[in-house]
């Protein structure tokens, strides 16, 4: 498959001296949606959280901002046009994530998580690299069917190119049937039976897990639930705009609580 061509820094996945493996985290931002500082806050909180020896790469079309310290490169080429010519259809609903199955991808290789830029990082996540699986991702909260949440999920580099290939293939078919990125990977790859899940208590939702229910919502502030290693801050409010106070929905109020800003940094 074709790849952008950029000048980069090469490495290799490693084994150190204490026999531990180098592990890769991998985040993708495009548009306006989310500045650099979503970024930024990932890299600082993957920092934080993760013991392992990682290298952590931003897939990206605009660098403007991004600490010099993160590996950057462009959002790859995979050989579907609708992708690589950027057809506005690709932009909406996380289609562009499935870039990340391209092979190659750059020089990277090896155990690869993947994570949404908006996600709060409140405990260690060195266990998302040991549990056994070819696929693993979030199940998604409110759906009873197989789809995941791609907030957060695990995988080999080029492990399933096929994936692109059939969509790039079967592109109309492949639409018709899905609403979007996280329920056309998922449905494909349990098919395979591939699809695995990370332990519930582990990935949780803002809105649906952290926000006190009912009336309680507009006296006490949100916490972080039992066992929670990541929380995704998926539609409104952001990380940000939860951490001011704002939640972005008339019939819904957001308590400041200190422990996103504590995080989210």
């Amino acid at each position: 498959m074709l790849q952008n061509k950029l000048e980069t820094k090469h490495y290799t996945t490693h084994t150190t001296s204490s026999g531990m493996q180098t592990v890769n985290v991998l985040c993708i931002k495009w548009g306006k949606k989310y500045g650099p500082e979503y970024v930024n806050h990932l890299h600082s909180m993957v920092s934080r959280h993760l013991t392992l020896p990682f290298r952590f790469i931003c897939l990206t079309d605009d660098k403007a901002g991004i600490d010099p310290k993160i590996e950057v490169k462009d959002i790859p080429q995979v050989g579907f046009k609708d992708f690589d010519e950027r057809h506005p259809w690709s932009f909406g609903h996380g289609w562009l994530k499935l870039t990340s199955f391209a092979n190659p991808l750059y020089d990277i290789v090896g155990t690869t998580l993947f994570i949404d830029l908006d996600v709060v990082i409140v405990d260690n996540i060195n266990a998302f690299f040991e549990l056994p699986g070819e696929f693993l991702v979030i199940k998604e909260w409110d759906k009873k069917d197989e789809t995941g949440n791609t907030s957060v999920y695990r995988y080999e580099i080029g492990a399933h190119t096929d994936a692109l290939n059939y969509l790039k293939n079967n592109k109309d078919e492949a639409l018709a049937a899905v609403r979007n990125e996280q329920e056309f990977i998922t449905s494909y790859l349990a098919k395979q039976g591939k699809l695995k899940y990370w332990p519930n208590e582990w990935c949780r939702s803002f809105k649906r897990h952290c926000m006190r229910k009912g009336l309680l919502g507009f006296f006490l502030p949100p916490q972080i639930p039992a066992g929670a290693k990541i929380i995704a801050f998926h539609g409104k409010p952001n990380p940000p705009d939860a951490i001011k106070g704002v939640s972005g929905k008339w019939y819904r109020r957001v308590i400041p609580a200190a422990w996103i800003a504590d995080n989210w940094r």
